[in-house]
């Protein structure tokens, strides 16, 4: 699947809105695009597991290679592989900064952290991949506060519901501290996480 195609097509295809944008043409036309959307054959446990995992990495944004990188990982890692995966995708730069609603979406997150819009800890990161750890601090460069973008984040415009409870965030300073590791249940990935650690096992 590639990154380029259009959000609401994309949606269609992994069957979740990929943006609040996108949840306007997903109800509307909720089968996957194509001539055959509607009447397709039942899939594949192969297929079922392929798409769980497309599902997860289109929702962060990331390349095959990083996807693997964070299975890999969790792999590694003691506790639950699936819930460690998500955590270790979940402490990204960008998925942070879309989580404290320092951007819309993580499209946008991630842009502006490659700007380099964005201090860790005092210091200028522009790696959106970078994983931050508890007691980091995430805030907005001063000479870029003036920005729109940050402007319209200050107004708490981007939050959707309540901020993450493993952030303490304070939108109109545009900044946030990670306090911990997040719980599988706290992040709004929709994703069985199981499906996807048998893709990569197999």
């Amino acid at each position: 699947m590639n990154n380029s195609r259009p959000k609401a097509r994309l949606s269609r295809a992994l069957g979740i809105p990929l943006t609040r944008k996108c949840v306007k043409y997903f109800e509307r036309r909720p089968f996957p695009p194509g001539m055959h959307g509607r009447g397709r054959r039942k899939a594949s446990d192969y297929q079922v597991r392929l798409l769980e995992k497309q599902r997860l990495r289109h929702q962060y944004n990331i390349s095959e290679a990083q996807m693997r990188r964070a299975y890999d990982d969790a792999h590694r890692s003691q506790g639950k592989t699936g819930e460690t995966m998500v955590a270790l995708l979940e402490s990204r730069l960008d998925a942070t900064v879309q989580r404290a609603g320092l951007a819309r979406t993580i499209y946008q997150a991630r842009q502006l952290v490659a700007h380099g819009h964005f201090l860790v800890d005092g210091k200028k990161v522009d790696r959106p991949s970078y994983r931050l750890r508890p007691g980091q601090v995430v805030e907005v460069r001063e000479s870029s506060r003036q920005k729109p973008p940050f402007q319209i984040a200050a107004t708490g415009a981007h939050l959707d519901g309540p901020a993450a409870p493993y952030l303490s965030t304070v939108v109109e300073e545009l900044r946030t501290i990670v306090i911990r590791k997040p719980l599988r249940a706290e992040v709004p990935v929709v994703c069985d996480e199981q499906l996807v650690v048998e893709f990569y096992a197999r």
